[in-house]
């Protein structure tokens, strides 16, 4: 849906100005690229930079750098539970936000070496090119708070994709309450 929203930003029309193969399993659309299927892929990491190491193809576009900060990750509670768990909320929410820190504040090398027991499948160099591609391109914001902007940029492209039927109002589902409390 991104990747639709970005081509119809840039006048380029989906259905009409080229041909988007999305009957390939996610996890199989490196392999269906490096074996020849499509001049372009759409990869989620690791995958765009296996391409990359192993010469069958070359990361040309990011998504996230053209499409602005899309809410890939949000955490979501019942409003009862947030209600009778606060510090619970924020507790986590400061966790997270220690995360955020510390990626704010030390390099891709180190980012990439204290994270790498959480990827057994790729090796610390590839690990390295993943996180210094995000640290340079401003994947990571520094705080949590889960910005209106960003809410409003996510039901467009729900609605451009024709899988929004309504709009909600931000303030209907989004607290950010603990985010700026652990922002402080």
């Amino acid at each position: 849906m991104v990747f639709e929203y970005i081509l119809k930003e840039n006048g380029i029309d989906p259905e009409t100005d080229l041909e988007i193969n999305q009957n390939i399993d996610f996890g199989s659309t490196a392999a269906a690229f490096a074996e020849g299927q499509g001049e372009f892929t759409v990869e989620f990491e690791p995958g765009a930079t296996t391409l990359e190491s192993e010469g069958e193809g070359y990361v040309v576009a990011s998504l996230g750098e053209d499409s602005g900060y899309v809410p890939y990750t949000a955490f979501s509670a019942k409003k009862s539970y947030i209600d009778e768990n606060p510090d619970i909320i924020q507790g986590f929410t400061n966790a997270l936000q220690k995360g955020m820190d510390y990626v704010q504040s030390h390099t891709p090398g180190e980012i990439a070496a204290i994270i790498e027991p959480q990827f057994p499948e790729a090796d610390l160099e590839t690990i390295t090119t993943i996180v210094t591609r995000y640290y340079d391109q401003d994947t990571w914001k520094s705080n949590l708070i889960f910005e209106q902007s960003s809410f409003d940029l996510l039901q467009d492209i729900l609605e451009s994709a024709g899988e929004l039927e309504e709009r909600v109002p931000y303030d209907d589902l989004v607290t950010t309450q603990f985010a700026a409390i652990a922002a402080q």
